[in-house]
């Protein structure tokens, strides 16, 4: 299943929030070297202004995206699909590798706001660093 660019899917449910944090860290590490696509669910009506907050503090502009729902049209352009989080529900697409990545929800320890958002944020870079390095590596 190697392709020249491995191509990586990720959601959750609204699209607005962590699916579009993995996407934007996934572009920023891997450049051309992985297509990225992100989509949620029950996508939402805009991107969370704390998710492009916290990306814009690493430098990540987030200009030109928005929620966009999952389709059989991305389903088959990818080799990878990462549900983050439990909310969304996705059935996994045959012959692709599928992955739920139950991310950090630091609201159950008390902590709320940006700072949430940059401990989900962290989260999900380091899984992003680690996924980068299987899918480039094969």
């Amino acid at each position: 299943m190697t392709t020249e660019h491995p191509a990586v899917l990720f959601v959750c449910s609204k699209n607005g929030g962590k699916s579009q944090l993995a996407a934007g860290l996934m572009r920023d590490l891997a450049g051309d070297n992985v297509t990225v696509y992100s989509a949620g669910t029950k996508p939402a009506k805009s991107l969370n202004s704390q998710a492009v907050e916290s990306l814009t503090e690493l430098g990540i502009d987030t200009t030109g995206e928005y929620p966009k729902p999952v389709t059989d049209d991305i389903l088959n352009a990818v080799d990878t699909v990462i549900v983050l989080g439990t909310e969304a529900k996705l059935d996994p697409p045959a012959g692709k590798r599928f992955e739920i990545w139950e991310t950090d929800e630091p609201s159950t320890r008390g902590i709320e706001g940006i700072e949430r958002m940059r401990l989900v944020r962290d989260d999900i870079k380091t899984r992003v660093q680690a996924l980068y390095n299987e899918i480039t590596t094969n």
